[in-house]
């Protein structure tokens, strides 16, 4: 994707990024909730994708968080990993690998969140399965 920044300008927006993902990975690894929170743009939209009941575009901080926790409800969600943090001028991302539990079942996934940032915080996120049709059966 061509753009019209200089190098520094560029950089500068790939160090914007990085930060702003790297803050929301520390306090995923961490566990703290509230940091996590802290992370999100009040104008946050969540695209979540599949074939099941949560997939769509969540709108709002409030509408996503509850999005996220309804998620983590269902399939006893855990981080295992974060395997690699990326960063551009406009995107930035997350792979990781998570465990879902339900109903005696587990599976690990690896999935790919990506990022725009507004104003240092995470302004939208895209949800990425590896495995979609695995994890709609979970949250279904």
């Amino acid at each position: 994707m061509a753009n019209n920044r200089s190098g520094i300008e560029n950089q500068a927006a790939i160090e914007h990024t990085r930060q702003a993902v790297g803050r929301y990975a520390k306090a995923w690894l961490a566990g703290d909730r509230a940091a996590l929170a802290a992370c999100y743009h009040d104008d946050f939209t969540l695209h979540y994708f599949g074939r099941n009941p949560l997939a769509g575009d969540h709108s709002g901080k409030a509408a996503a968080l509850g999005l996220l926790a309804e998620v983590t409800r269902r399939t006893n969600r855990k981080l295992l990993a974060i395997v690699d943090i990326m960063a551009g001028p406009e995107r930035g991302a997350l792979l990781v690998r998570e465990r879902f539990e339900r109903d005696g079942k587990t599976a690990e996934v690896e999935r790919l969140l990506a990022y725009a940032v507004r104003d240092g915080l995470l302004g939208e996120c895209w949800v990425y399965d590896q495995d979609q049709a695995l994890v709609d059966t979970f949250l279904t």
